[in-house]
C-alpha cells in the first residue's frame, strides 16, 4: 500500500484472541486483491485485475466476481472497524460493465454510519480512469463479543 499500513496485521490483531480465522482469507488471494489505500474509521480500497477466467460469455468481468471484489474490500473494512461482523445485506447496482481491456478496478469500501449493532456500509468499483462502474450498500452485523 501507498502509506505502508499492512492491511493484514491490523486485521489480525483486532481479532478476538484465539479466533480461527484466517486472514487473508482464500478468497481475497484467489482474486489477487491488494490493498491501496486505507484511512482509520472512513474508507478502504483495494484493487483487484480484472482475469480472463472471470468473464461472462460476452467478454465482460461477470456481475458475482465483482460482488466478490466488493465483499473482499467491505468485509475486511467492517473488520476493521468493529471484529468480529458479518455482512447481512449487500445491494449492488451496476452502471457501466467491466470490460477486458481494463487491467484493473478499485473498490472502495466508507463507512456511511455506525450504530451499536450495525454497521451501514457503501462501496464503489471504479476503472483506472477513475469512472464509477458499480455501487453498492451493505449492511454488516456487529457480532457479540464473546466472554474469555
Amino acid at each position: 500500500m501507498n502509506d505502508g499500513t499492512d492491511i493484514n496485521a491490523l486485521l489480525r490483531a483486532r481479532l478476538p484472541a484465539g479466533a480461527p480465522l484466517q486472514i487473508p482469507p482464500p478468497c481475497l488471494l484467489d482474486m489477487q486483491g491488494e490493498p491501496v489505500a486505507y484511512v482509520e474509521g472512513e474508507s478502504l480500497a483495494m484493487r483487484f485485475p480484472v482475469l480472463p477466467r472471470y468473464q461472462n460469455p460476452i467478454g465482460h468481468m461477470q456481475g458475482g466476481f465483482i460482488v466478490a471484489a466488493l465483499d473482499n474490500t467491505l468485509g475486511p473494512f467492517s473488520y476493521l472497524i468493529a471484529p468480529p461482523s458479518v455482512t447481512t445485506s449487500l445491494n449492488t447496482q451496476y452502471l457501466r460493465p467491466v470490460t477486458p481491456d481494463m487491467p484493473h478496478i478499485t473498490c472502495r469500501a466508507r463507512l456511511v454510519e455506525r450504530t451499536r449493532n450495525q454497521l451501514f456500509l457503501t462501496g464503489e468499483v471504479r476503472d483506472d480512469a477513475g469512472r464509477v462502474l458499480v455501487m453498492c450498500q451493505a449492511v454488516c452485523q456487529i457480532l457479540p463479543q464473546k466472554s474469555a
